[in-house]
């Protein structure tokens, strides 16, 4: 490694990363500088350009260039393990790339063509990982979606009938025409939707690989309404499909996809990653912090649909001609040794999970972890929210038995990949502690003011410099994107999280210093769940907080205040569940609704979160309330407080 950790300047850091750009395949090379920005809106428009001029594309390199150059066909590319036990598929770097070729083809002959947008809404299955690589094989956009359709994607959907989660059924295809519909009433109609019939006879005809999977996966009973004039169906439309497809070549800069995240203002923001930063990004972080080698099997328990799943499922992993284990199910089921069943069976050598799985699988004790062996494990790994100190030991002392160092890695779906993170056997441990910055990441801690602060700090965690895999904008909204992350503090990447740095350089996240909320390692915006809320007509006011949750590091805590006449009961209280968990997805369903007369304001009529979540925490110690309007609502709502999850 040539480039010192979180140092370095625009010479060393632009050498390090051509470094790393030899080892993949570009059909024009890049004129002027490496890498190009400006972080400053003082300064102009806020932009960073990597390898600006060059042309490659990320399908062919994580495919073509494995299979033909790298001489990897027969690798294992996936072992696919589904929500049953025994339902398994094994894909090799040769078929993906087959399936990727029939399916951009497919794709194609659909009319999408390079810069159009795609949407997809699919279970954990190797058939969405052949949907993303096809768009990325003609440069066209995809987006993932895990709740509403953005209604700005036009052009073909890409679903799923449905899947089993656990025992339970998931209708895809019903809460996709849902969507659809909206999308229609809006005035932005999809023009195809391509389904696969995960769950149906067609799925057990047609799987990849040479397994059929059981017929517990099979489901006669799921209802699958067909709209002839929009839905098509994945299996039919492969068949006569051909299984070479030239790709795209596309420009360093040409977007690669569009991932939507909460914001603080309600409404989610289309973070846009570019092709060949984000290519040599996830293949350098993965490489590095996970120490891959090529004879690793490599599990990361994530959702596609999240970053985390993007960048170190997908890109990563594929890049570097890895073999990874793609999880359908769930850590406790059909029972709470799945997760260590599934390490032993595949060899897993590199395993990177959320706290959130951690926390919950501590409190069954070690007895289901020590019923698995678990020898091949290397190296672990979390993501997703910072990692308590007791949960780290205990995935250190029991899962890791004490000899696989912990990589607690921090980053965001802006960052693209890991930017704060310890190296595995070259960084000492310290529980809880993201530790140093990645190569060429450059941190600073900033006091209120915008000053840097040196040595022993804590204040707002900033970047002082790009990498390559670092977002471009907000999709359609630029604007927004200098707004949210660099007006603030001009010169900065401002990430929205605090941040302690000890005596020894470390770094501690300390949580976000915006109104979002960390839930089981997904962001989510109090905003966006206060905007579900009020749209129930019941609902004149509400106001969301954290509260601390043994599991999910971050509970919804609601309060909301109705309309005049309305009663407060049981049957509104699901109802208001419901709003929130069909506007936002299951993850934002609210823990704790409690009613609330009035909240507490100032007397210029904003409502004081800080009085909000020291009442959901049932926190006498209020501090300074002398600006409330109204100090009598505060003891009100402690008395009402809710003391257990509705």
């Amino acid at each position: 490694i040539s480039l010192k950790r979180g140092g370095g300047g625009c010479l060393k850091n632009a050498r390090f990363w051509g470094d790393v750009a030899k080892d993949f395949f570009w059909k024009t090379k890049h004129t002027g500088q490496f890498l190009d920005y400006n972080f400053d809106v003082t300064k102009g428009e806020i932009f960073v350009k990597c390898m600006e001029g060059a042309s490659t594309n990320i399908s062919y390199n994580l495919l073509d260039r494995n299979v033909h150059e790298r001489k990897l066909g027969d690798k294992v590319a996936f072992y696919w393990e589904g929500n049953e036990p025994g339902d398994e598929l094994t894909v090799t770097y040769r078929e993906l790339l087959q399936r990727v070729c029939q399916f951009a083809n497919v794709l194609k002959s659909q009319g999408v063509k390079k810069g159009d947008r795609v949407s997809i809404y699919m279970p954990m299955v190797v058939e969405l990982v052949v949907a993303m690589l096809a768009c990325a094989r003609i440069g066209a956009v995809h987006s993932i979606v895990r709740r509403s359709l953005p209604s700005s994607l036009f052009l073909p959907l890409i679903r799923s009938d449905g899947f089993y989660r656990g025992d339970k059924l998931i209708n895809l295809k019903l809460l996709a025409d849902e969507a659809l519909q909206k999308c229609r009433d809006k005035g932005f109609p999809i023009e195809k939707c391509i389904m696969l019939k995960h769950l149906s006879k067609e799925a057990e005809e047609t799987s990849l690989g040479s397994q059929s999977p059981p017929a517990k996966r099979s489901c006669p009973d799921l209802q699958v309404p067909w709209n002839p004039e929009v839905d098509l169906c994945w299996h039919a439309l492969v068949r006569g499909a051909s299984d070479e497809c030239e790709p795209e070549w596309c420009g360093s800069e040409d977007p690669l996809f569009i991932l939507y995240t909460s914001g603080s203002t309600g409404k989610p923001k289309g973070v846009l990653h570019t092709v060949s930063g984000y290519m040599l990004y996830t293949a350098a972080t993965f490489k590095l912090v996970f120490d891959y080698q090529l004879d690793d099997v490599y599990w990361c328990t994530a959702d596609i649909g999240w970053i985390t799943g993007h960048s170190y499922i997908t890109y990563g992993p594929l890049a570097n001609g890895a073999t990874s284990v793609l999880f359908e199910g769930l850590p406790t089921y059909p029972d709470v040794s799945r997760m260590w069943e599934i390490v032993d069976k595949y060899h897993v050598t590199k395993f990177y999970t959320a706290p959130t799985a951690i926390r919950l699988l501590m409190k069954y004790g070690s007895e289901p972890v020590q019923k698995y062996k678990r020898e091949s494990l290397k190296v672990l790994g979390t993501v997703g929210e910072p990692i308590n100190p007791e949960a780290w030991q205990w995935y250190y002392n029991v899962v890791g038995e004490r000899r696989c160092p912990i990589v607690d890695t921090f980053w965001q779906t802006e960052t693209g990949g890991h930017v704060l993170t310890p190296l595995p056997a070259a960084t000492p441990m310290k529980p809880g502690s993201a530790t140093f910055p990645f190569f060429g990441v450059v941190p600073a801690i900033l006091n209120e003011s915008g000053e840097e602060l040196e040595g022993p700090s804590e204040g707002y965690l900033v970047f002082k410099q790009p990498w390559p895999g670092v977002m471009r904008t907000v999709y359609g909204n630029h604007q927004r994107f200098e707004t949210t992350y660099f007006k603030k503090f001009p010169g900065y990447y401002v990430t929205g999280d605090g941040c302690r740095r000890d005596k020894d350089g470390y770094y501690w996240i300390t949580g976000r210093i915006d109104d979002m909320l960390n839930v089981s390692g997904h962001l989510l915006s109090t905003a966006e769940v206060e905007s579900a809320l009020v749209e129930h007509e019941a609902v004149a006011e509400a106001a969301v907080v954290g509260r601390p949750h043994p599991v999910k590091g971050e509970s919804l805590y609601c309060f909301v205040t109705l309309a005049d006449g309305v009663t407060y009961n049981r049957t509104l209280e699901a109802e208001l569940k419901k709003q929130v968990r069909e506007k936002i997805g299951a993850i934002a369903t609210p823990d704790y609704i409690q009613n609330a007369p009035a909240l507490p304001k100032t007397r210029s009529g904003k409502i004081m979160r800080r009085v909000l979540r020291k009442i959901a925490c049932d926190e006498r110690d209020l501090g300074d309330i002398s600006t409330l309007a109204d100090s009598s609502v505060v003891e009100q709502l402690f008395q009402n407080r809710c003391c257990t999850a509705v």
